[in-house]
């Protein structure tokens, strides 16, 4: 079993709400790696990193991920810091990966950089420009397929997901 689509890119690109909307047009679950590592936690990803540090939520994180991508058969959703982890590169190695690529305009209304994300906690448009600095080949490299987000909704992204997934 392997997911149909595997979603990455940078907080505020639409991974969650995007995928939601491929998986219904596809009849299929959706899988958020961020969402199930909270739920197997019983608290948020900002709390896990506050109290526990980074190196323990990517210890988490990888876990979870690696166990989605083999046992997952939807769409997965997988956190902005996922694909940077060499070990999740590997495992991405032949699965379909939708890189949702989006602007730091269209990523601050959708996320507004409030302090629920822990990496964009300080200074948050900034840390955003660089995270996305430092991910973007990552997330290029890794793309099966990249759609640009920009201006668009959901709906119409989940649209050409779906489009690249059943084209010839």
């Amino acid at each position: 079993m392997a997911p149909r689509v595997v979603l990455v890119g940078p907080p505020g690109c639409g991974k969650t709400t995007v995928g939601a909307a491929v998986a219904a047009r596809l009849g299929a679950d959706v899988h958020d790696t961020d969402a199930a590592v909270e739920a197997a936690q019983g608290r948020s990803i900002g709390d896990i990193f506050v109290e526990d540090g980074e190196p323990a939520f990517r210890a988490l994180e990888r876990a979870e991920v690696a166990r989605a991508l083999a046992e997952e058969a939807g769409v997965l959703a997988l956190g902005g810091g996922a694909p940077v982890e060499e070990s999740t590169q590997r495992l991405l190695a032949g699965h379909t990966v939708v890189f949702l690529d989006v602007g730091i305009a269209d990523a601050a209304k959708r996320v507004g950089f409030d302090r629920s994300r822990p990496l964009l906690a300080v200074n948050p448009r900034a840390s955003w420009v660089r995270l996305m600095n430092e991910r973007r080949p990552i997330y290029e490299r890794l793309a099966s397929h990249v759609v640009d987000t920009a201006g668009r909704s959901a709906e119409e992204v989940a649209d050409e997901v779906v489009r690249l997934l059943v084209a010839p």
